[in-house]
């Protein structure tokens, strides 16, 4: 069960961190920081969240993404920077999680936090990009919003309700498979159809 809950934490906070980095890291730093949560032993390692220098740093990259997230194009641009940062960052958090364990538990962890962690930024990415051809930019925001309190709520979550949160990540991770094949299947059928035409006699 002690795993279990690891893992929950460890992979939750991946998915968030994909989502959105310097939010993930600066809700659960504030949170230790001012006393909202009490970490457990067994999630010592996250307690560095809570430095002022890992929050300085978090804020100040949260400001620049809150305000480049909102607007269409420059949120694409910003994502595209952040297509290998995010599942590092996944990657690095979910080491914190599991610090203590045995090696072979550790680089398990990284690994299926780093895919988690890309995993969800594609969705993100891939999400604005289609959102993008809408030229009014209240859906964008509107979106960006919801990413917002998603990432807030849901690693606040990893840690309280780890168990919960696994099944959380294990339902993203089959929608995300299932969407993502009808997704290719559609993009292939595209490309397809101009050969058709231009094939096809005049």
């Amino acid at each position: 069960m002690d795993i279990l809950a690891l893992l929950g934490t460890a992979t939750g906070i991946a998915l968030f961190s994909g989502l959105r980095l310097y939010t993930t890291i600066l809700a659960i730093g504030l949170a230790l920081r001012f006393g909202s949560f009490h970490l457990p032993q067994r999630l010592a390692g996250l307690s560095v969240l809570a430095d002022w220098r890992v929050l300085a740093i978090a804020a100040a990259c949260f400001v620049v993404e809150f305000l480049a997230d909102k607007i269409p194009l420059v949120d694409t641009v910003w994502d595209g920077i952040h297509t290998f940062i995010r599942p590092i960052g996944a990657a690095v958090l979910g080491y914190t999680v599991i610090g203590n364990y045995d090696p072979w538990i550790q680089v398990a962890i990284v690994l299926a936090c780093g895919g988690i962690g890309f995993t969800a930024h594609s969705a993100k990415a891939g999400t604005r990009v289609i959102l993008n051809q809408s030229p009014e930019p209240i859906s964008n925001i509107g979106a960006s919003l919801v990413e917002d309190l998603f990432a807030v709520g849901g690693s606040l979550i990893a840690l309280t309700h780890p168990l919960l949160m696994l099944g959380v990540v294990v339902v993203f991770l089959l929608v995300f498979a299932f969407l993502a094949r009808k997704i290719v299947h559609l993009l292939i059928g595209r490309s397809r159809r101009p050969r058709g035409d231009m094939n096809a006699p005049s």
